[in-house]
């Protein structure tokens, strides 16, 4: 069987984010319900997603963001995705003197053409979270 020997790089850079903010809970487990779709391969060769940033953008309490990967398809399906990981997202205070912390969710995986990340939220949280997806397009 033949296999490829040569590394491959992505061709471009792809910065992507979800088109609003995460505030409301979603409990399913298996990808269904309400979705943000943090990054999107490219149609044709697919990408590669180096990680996730989730930034408060004000005050929430704790809760814990769930990763799904997702075949291109639609989302209401449960067998067209996966829960890939959860990581927990701390209580965030808005501060006029000091920083929010941003969390860095590193996955390094390489996605196959149409295939997208989606993410939930377990708790609704009040001000919301941006959630950011930083990789390359092959």
């Amino acid at each position: 069987m033949a296999a490829n020997t040569s590394p491959i790089f992505p061709l471009s850079p792809s910065i992507q984010w979800g088109a609003t903010a995460l505030a409301t809970a979603n409990t399913a487990k298996d990808g269904t319900g309400t979705v943000l779709t943090a990054f999107t391969a490219d149609a044709t060769n697919g990408s590669r997603l180096d990680y996730l940033k989730v930034r408060a953008i004000g005050s929430n309490v704790a809760t814990v963001l769930r990763v799904f990967i997702n075949n291109g398809a639609t989302n209401a399906t449960a067998g067209n995705n996966v829960l890939f990981m959860e990581r927990t997202i701390p209580a965030a205070t808005l501060s006029e003197v000091a920083e929010l912390a941003d969390t860095y969710i590193p996955l390094d995986i390489s996605l196959p053409a149409g295939y997208k990340v989606n993410v939930t939220i377990g708790t609704t949280v009040a001000a919301g979270l941006m959630v950011s997806g930083v990789g390359g397009h092959y």
